[in-house]
């Protein structure tokens, strides 16, 4: 966890770019890089879809998601993918279950929002 999802993308592509964008990723979001994890979802378009990068994760303060964002449009940019759809799907710790046994109470907890955390404790 977190995971980096790649639609459209070779695999070989991939392969080649995972080094930088784990490395940019784990220091970005202040985690060891041993726990990022990227994939590549193969999917058949029905209709015209563009490349995208999924990004699931903790929520974290928008300038960390801003500045994700930022880097991974710069790095794809200079292999030639100008047109990538790059969005954030955040997760809840309070609904990440590990052994079946929520990570709440875990790092993530801490690294979560506050704002975040308070809505959910509201719900």
């Amino acid at each position: 966890m977190p995971y980096l999802r790649f639609k459209g993308f070779s695999k070989e592509y991939l392969h080649s770019v995972a080094p930088r964008l784990i490395e940019e990723f784990a220091q970005l979001v202040q985690i060891d890089k041993s726990m990022v994890k990227i994939e590549t979802l193969l999917t058949e378009a029905i209709s015209q879809v563009p490349l995208s990068l999924e990004i699931l994760l903790f929520p974290r303060k928008q300038e960390v998601h801003d500045a994700v964002a930022a880097k991974f449009n710069q790095i794809l940019r200079e292999s030639g993918y100008e047109q990538v759809h790059i969005f954030f799907i955040l997760l809840s710790p309070y609904v990440y279950y590990k052994n079946g046994e929520p990570i709440a109470h875990r790092q993530a907890d801490e690294d979560t929002e506050p704002a975040f955390k308070h809505k959910l404790e509201l719900s």
